[in-house]
């Protein structure tokens, strides 16, 4: 029987960029780092970046691209308005779900598109 999903893993090109950007504009800490990973502790699960080759066809493959990964946030709003402060770019405005919920789409630094959702208010 399968545990929780424990490690998610995004493919970077320039882990100190990235490194800038996942702890001063994401406010992340990693709990390990290297010059060829680092892992964040996001509570549920672990984030690992991961170093790759800027032209190995490994870093085309996998870098730049939708991520599918999602950070729960209280108030998407709030939370569009604080990151797009610190310089975090979005792809639009936070858009309405057919299932109640709200989600908006943020890059990083090598064009990996990450998600922040809202989910509906449970009775």
């Amino acid at each position: 029987m399968l545990g929780p999903i424990d490690t998610v893993r995004l493919f970077t090109v320039n882990l100190k960029k990235s490194l800038d950007f996942y702890q001063g504009k994401l406010g992340m800490t990693p709990a390990v780092s290297d010059e060829n990973v680092a892992i964040f502790d996001t509570g549920s699960a672990k984030l690992m970046l991961e170093v790759l080759e800027a032209d190995s066809e490994e870093a085309e493959d996998l870098v730049g691209r939708f991520t599918g990964l999602s950070f729960a946030v209280p108030d998407i709003r709030a939370a569009v308005a604080e990151m797009e402060g610190k310089g975090v770019p979005f792809d639009g405005r936070p858009e309405l779900q057919p299932w109640g919920g709200a989600l908006a789409h943020f890059f990083d630094p090598d064009g990996n598109v990450l998600t922040i959702v809202q989910y509906p208010l449970q009775d």
